[in-house]
Parts: C-alpha cells; sequence; structure tokens
C-alpha cells in the first residue's frame, strides 16, 4: 500500500505528542523526518519517536526529496511563511490552526496557494473529520431535529504561563485564535453557512495582553449561536445543537479521547437515544484523509476557503468587541 512520505517542521508539543503518534498508526501516512532549530532537540525527538530523520533546520527538511507533504505545528505567526516556503519547495501542506493570524494573512496565502495547483493545502481542523462530528452533521442535515436554530459552545482550559506560547500577544497568542475559533469554525460548519453579523464581550490579561475571556454571537439567516471560550477558566468543553424538534449533546467535541468510544445523545420530545461512534483517533483520520486526496489527487476535506472564512469571522468578533457594536460579516 503507497504511503505519502511526510515530514514535520517543528518539534512542537501537539505533534510530538498527539499528532505524530496518531499519524504513525495512519494507513497512508509515514512519518519520515522531523526538523528543530536544534539539531540535537530534533535527533532526540526522532530517536523517542522512532523517526528515520532529523534535521536541525526547517529549510534542510524541505530539501530533502523524499518528503512529499509537512505538517506545520509552528507558533501562529510563522504559519503563512513556511506554508510558502513548503509549496516553493514542493510540499503538500497540512497546517496546524489557525491557518493565518488574521484574514488579510489568509487571503494573502490563498493567492500564493493557487501558484501551485498540483498541491494540496489545508488548515489542520481535525475535530470535524471525527466520526462524532459527521454523525451529529447527518442528523441535522437530515432534518432529525428539525429546523436547526441555536447552538451553544463551550471551550475553556487555565494556562497563565507567560512563557507559553500560547499566551504571546506578538506571535498570535490568545483563545480566540486557539480554541475559539472550534467554536465559530462548528457553528459555520452545521448551518453550512456564514454567519451574517456578530457581537462580542473581550475580557484582556492585564499582564499578558492576550484574550482570555470572550463570549461571543453570531446571527446566521435562520438562527443564532453563542459561545465562550477561556485560557483562563476551569478546562471544560461541551457544545448543544437545538432545533424546532430535537437536540444534540457533544460533551467531548474538540478533544475526544482515542482509547475509548465517543458518544453523542441525540434526543427529542417522544425518545433520548446515545449514538456511540467507533473507537479512534482523529489525528489519524485527518492525515490518512490528507494523504489520500495527495494519492488519489481530490480535493482535501476542508477546503481552504473554508479557513479564510473562518478567520473572517474570528477578525469580525475582534472588531465587534472593540466597537461595542454588532459589526456585519
Amino acid at each position: 500500500m503507497k504511503k505519502i512520505n511526510w515530514g514535520i517542521i517543528s518539534t512542537a508539543k501537539i505533534g510530538t505528542k498527539k499528532v505524530i503518534p496518531a499519524m504513525q498508526k495512519g494507513k497512508y501516512s509515514h512519518i519520515t523526518a522531523i526538523a528543530s532549530r536544534s539539531i540535537e532537540t530534533a535527533q532526540n525527538t526522532a530517536k523517542k519517536l522512532n523517526i528515520p530523520k532529523a534535521y536541525g533546520s526547517y529549510r534542510q527538511l524541505l530539501d530533502d526529496p523524499d518528503i512529499e507533504a509537512v505538517y506545520i505545528p509552528l507558533p501562529n505567526h510563522m504559519h503563512v511563511e513556511w506554508t510558502i516556503n513548503a509549496l516553493k519547495a514542493g510540499k503538500h501542506v497540512l497546517c496546524e490552526k489557525p491557518v493565518a493570524i488574521n484574514v488579510n494573512e489568509a487571503e494573502y496565502l490563498h493567492q500564493k496557494v493557487k501558484e501551485f495547483p498540483h498541491l494540496k493545502v489545508m488548515e489542520a481542523f481535525m475535530y470535524r473529520l471525527h466520526p462524532q462530528w459527521q454523525a451529529a452533521k447527518k442528523l441535522v442535515k437530515e432534518g432529525k431535529i428539525g429546523e436547526l436554530r441555536n447552538i451553544h459552545s463551550i471551550f475553556s482550559y487555565y494556562n497563565d504561563d507567560r512563557n507559553d506560547i500560547r499566551n504571546q500577544k506578538n506571535i498570535g497568542g490568545g483563545g480566540l485564535l486557539d480554541i475559539g475559533c472550534y467554536c465559530i469554525s462548528l457553528s459555520r460548519f452545521l448551518f453550512n453557512a456564514e454567519p451574517k453579523r456578530v457581537c462580542s464581550i473581550i475580557e484582556y490579561d492585564p499582564q499578558l495582553k492576550i484574550d482570555r475571556l470572550t463570549t461571543g454571537m453570531m446571527e446566521f439567516q435562520h438562527g443564532t449561536s453563542a459561545f465562550t471560550c477561556s485560557t483562563q477558566l476551569i478546562g471544560h468543553q461541551k457544545v448543544d445543537i437545538f432545533g424546532t424538534q430535537g437536540k444534540i449533546e457533544i460533551d467531548k467535541p474538540f478533544t475526544p479521547s482515542p482509547d475509548k468510544p465517543s458518544k453523542i445523545i441525540y434526543q427529542t420530545e417522544s425518545h433520548r437515544k446515545k449514538i456511540e461512534c467507533e473507537l479512534c483517533n482523529h489525528y489519524t483520520i485527518q492525515g490518512d484523509l490528507f494523504s489520500q486526496a495527495i494519492l488519489n489527487n481530490t480535493p482535501v476535506p476542508i477546503p481552504l476557503e473554508d479557513s479564510i472564512e473562518n478567520m473572517r469571522v474570528i477578525d469580525k468578533v475582534f472588531e465587534s468587541y472593540q466597537k461595542r457594536t454588532w459589526i456585519d460579516v
């Protein structure tokens, strides 16, 4: 069976702890090399994860002719730069979310991607590919909850470490770009539409200057979505999806355990049903689906146009708080 040879640009924790081990279990993905700014770090990580090659610079990895695709878990402000560098080196790119730090950057990237029509680029919004989300989407699409009218979502964790890249404003830190993007993405995914306007309340950390608590509202043509994201609340995540005739509850919507089956609750006035999904890892699914898109020359599961629109909404959420009013999208 043909596998795509992958290179990993950075030894970031999300890659070494979650994405790489998961992709190594895939049918179509082979992790061939990893790069760090330090050759010692790269070699130690490669040895620990049983990766054949290690490089002391990102460009050295991109120069490797054996590498067909790269996964980029670099800090947010480096996503666009290194996606373009990888494309110029002839590599397909799976870039960690958010694909950029604002919509202008995202649109610039989109224009550059058009120069490489033979290469695939996708933002790593792995949650959408998990069976629990595919099941929720199917229930909504088939009208099993009637007309979708409202979504409530929350995603939070506590982290005030000023050395953590997620808490560094100048490199794209903050809650909205890190986890609020999920709440916005899922709402657009389920409504299968873009919001008409948004409104938000944002609290900034007085020392770190990053957005640490955001509550936002999105108005769609046929319903509404409300969300809260925070980097300084007790860890919690949940999504409730309400229709005119039923509802769906997802208790672990963004980081479901790969070690036990996930479940969603589907409820109407007459019955309540637990839908259990098969044991899986959404990072494995993501890597294999992207690899298959390369092998079969088919579209990637999440088009870049979708990522651009998500960034546009994020920008509007920031703008709403700055102007203290509803903002048209």
